[in-house]
C-alpha cells in the first residue's frame, strides 16, 4: 500500500496543464492545493518533441477549449515547464508541507522525476498500452499509481503485468474515463471494486467529471486516491480549465471526503458515547401499568411497555410473567430486577 494511503484517502489536486505554461501561475496553484487540505498537487512533465508528432490532431474536447487553428504540437509546447520550473515548484510545495507530484510523458521524463526526488509516479491513461516506458517506469523503484482511461481489462492487466514483472511492488490502480468533462453515468465506479479483486492492489479514482459528486462517491466506495483538476479561473486559456474546480470548489471537496472518511468508521457497531444518553430516553422499558402490592404474581395486566429505557427492556417480558414483586410498586414506574424475587 502507497505512504499515506489506507483509511485516509490520498487527495491529489491535479494542476496538470492549467498553468498554462507559466511558473508563476504554477506557484499560484500550489498555494490554492495546499490552502485547499490536498494531500499532493500534481503537474505533467514532458517535451512536446518527444510526446506527439507535429502534424497530430488535437482532441475534440482541446479543439473546443482552444480552437483548431494550432497543432496538438504546438499547444503542448507552450505548456511545457523547463527543468528549473520543475525544481522550483518541488521546493515551493517542501516549503508549503504538500507533496509535489507529477506525471511523466516519456521515460527520460520519469528518471528525471525521480533525480528531482519525487515520492510517487502516475502514469497517465494515454500510456497504458506504452510497454517499454511502463518497464522503465516499474524499475525506478518508486510507487506507481496507474491511471486507465480508455483502456478495456486486457489492456489493463498487461499494463500491470509489465510494470510488475519490471520490480514494481507499490501500485495503485485508478479508473478513469478520459473524457473533459467526463458523464457521472460513465464513470463506473464499480471497476473499482474489478481491479481490487483481480490485481490485489489499492484503487482509485482520476476523476474528470464535473462538480464533486463522483469524487465523494469515490471515497465513499473505498478509493484510496482521488485525483481532481482544478484552475484558478475557467475562463483561462488551455485546454482542461473548463472540466477543472475552482478553488473554493477544491477546498470543498477536501472537507467532503475528510467527512466521509470519519463517517466510514471501522465497522464495529456499538453505541457511541454520545447516543448513551439518549438511549435510556428514546428506548423503552416494562413498566408498571397499576399499582402492584408486593407478592403480586405477575402477569400480562400488570405490565405495560412505554418510555424510558430505565427500567428492564421488552424482550424481558416472557422472563418476568409469573415472578412475584419483591415490594409494592406504585404505577407508571419502570420495572427493576430488584422490585422482584428472586
Amino acid at each position: 500500500m502507497m505512504p499515506g494511503m489506507g483509511a485516509r484517502v490520498f487527495l491529489i489536486a491535479e494542476a496538470g496543464v492549467n498553468h498554462n505554461g507559466d511558473p508563476a501561475l504554477a506557484r499560484a496553484m500550489v498555494d490554492v492545493a495546499a490552502e485547499a487540505g490536498a494531500d499532493a498537487v500534481k503537474f505533467q512533465t514532458f517535451t512536446a518533441d518527444r510526446l506527439v508528432t507535429r502534424r497530430a490532431p488535437k482532441a475534440e474536447y482541446q479543439q473546443r477549449a482552444t480552437g483548431g487553428e494550432a497543432s496538438q504540437h504546438a499547444m503542448l509546447k507552450a505548456l511545457e515547464l523547463s527543468p528549473a520550473a520543475h525544481e522550483a515548484l518541488f521546493a515551493h510545495c517542501q516549503g508549503r508541507g504538500i507533496e509535489f507530484m507529477s506525471t511523466p510523458f516519456d521515460p527520460e521524463s520519469a528518471i528525471a522525476l525521480k533525480r528531482l526526488g519525487v515520492r510517487r509516479l502516475k502514469i497517465s491513461s494515454g500510456d497504458v498500452t506504452n510497454l517499454p516506458m511502463l518497464e522503465v517506469v516499474g524499475g525506478l523503484g518508486l510507487p506507481v499509481l496507474l491511471s486507465t482511461g480508455m483502456a478495456d481489462m486486457d489492456e489493463v492487466q498487461a499494463a500491470v503485468g509489465a510494470l510488475r514483472r519490471a520490480g514494481l511492488t507499490d501500485l495503485t490502480v485508478l479508473q478513469c474515463v478520459s473524457m473533459y468533462p467526463a458523464d457521472p453515468c460513465l464513470t463506473n465506479l464499480r471497476v473499482m471494486d474489478t481491479y481490487a479483486r483481480v490485481f490485489g492492489t489499492p484503487v482509485g479514482l482520476s476523476d474528470h467529471s464535473l462538480g464533486l459528486t463522483i469524487a465523494i462517491a469515490a471515497a465513499a466506495r473505498g478509493a484510496s486516491c482521488v485525483e481532481k483538476h482544478f484552475t484558478l479561473d475557467r475562463s483561462l486559456p488551455g485546454p482542461d480549465h473548463q472540466a477543472s474546480l475552482l478553488p473554493a470548489e477544491l477546498s470543498a471537496l477536501v472537507r467532503a471526503v475528510r467527512e466521509v472518511e470519519a463517517a466510514l468508521g471501522d465497522g464495529i457497531k456499538r453505541p457511541t458515547p454520545g447516543e448513551l444518553p439518549v438511549r435510556e430516553v428514546a428506548r423503552k422499558s416494562l413498566v408498571a401499568a397499576r399499582d402492584v402490592p408486593a407478592g403480586t404474581v405477575l402477569g400480562p395486566e400488570h405490565l405495560v411497555i412505554l418510555r424510558p429505557g430505565t427500567g428492564l427492556p421488552p424482550g424481558r417480558l416472557t422472563s418476568v410473567l409469573g415472578r412475584r414483586t419483591a415490594r409494592a410498586i406504585a404505577a407508571d414506574t419502570p420495572i427493576s430486577e430488584e422490585m422482584l424475587v428472586p
